[in-house]
């Protein structure tokens, strides 16, 4: 892009390329050069709008975040409709059908950015542990109209119900799973706190 044409919402273009080439060539190909390029503009948009690369790829996962939050009251606007499982397969697949597994690769891949996420969420996986407590929250609301057992420990279904479905999805370059594979994970981990 030539000196001088402004660019509308710069950031969520480079988000948005980012996200791009992590689904289509995951981490090691995410470099400024290739986020500027996918973007279409010059790389030194990039360097004013963040303090480094890190700071940028800080900034997309948390960006990636905020966008869950949405999901997750979506989640719980569909307690007491539909079924459990359908609810929780649903989610699980908007959730892992998207960027999270690329964003989960991308945290371990690079040491910096784990570091700089882990000042500001000192425990757990950066949008695992966001949609985890999603999933409890969710199960809660489902708890508390009876359609989960009063017994139900969703402190330990949840964080289950988002390691089955990440290691479904895991394999970016194959095929997504079919929603039955997923159906079958969500039917066979709540199950037993099922009570309709």
């Amino acid at each position: 892009m030539p000196t001088g044409v402004a660019m509308r919402d710069v950031r969520a273009q480079l988000f948005d390329a980012a996200e791009r080439i992590l689904l289509r060539d995951g981490p090691s190909a995410l470099t400024s050069r290739a986020v500027t390029t996918e973007a279409d503009c010059a790389k030194g948009v990039l360097h004013r709008h963040f303090a480094d690369f890190d700071d940028f790829l800080a900034e997309l996962v948390h960006d990636r975040i905020e966008r869950l939050e949405h999901q997750a009251a979506a989640l719980r606007l569909s307690a007491g409709t539909g079924t459990v499982v359908g609810n929780l397969s649903d989610a699980l697949t908007d959730l892992f059908g998207t960027v999270a597994v690329a964003i989960v690769s991308l945290v371990t891949f690079r040491d910096e950015l784990r570091a700089r996420l882990r000042r500001i969420r000192p425990t757990g996986v950066p949008l695992l542990a966001e949609a985890t407590t999603m999933i409890a929250t969710y199960l809660e609301d489902e708890r508390e109209r009876g359609r989960v057992a009063a017994t139900a420990d969703v402190e330990v279904l949840a964080p289950t119900l988002i390691g089955a479905g990440h290691l479904l999805f895991a394999d970016r370059k194959g095929v997504a799973p079919q929603p039955e594979a997923v159906t079958k994970v969500v039917t066979t981990v709540i199950a037993g706190v099922l009570t309709d």
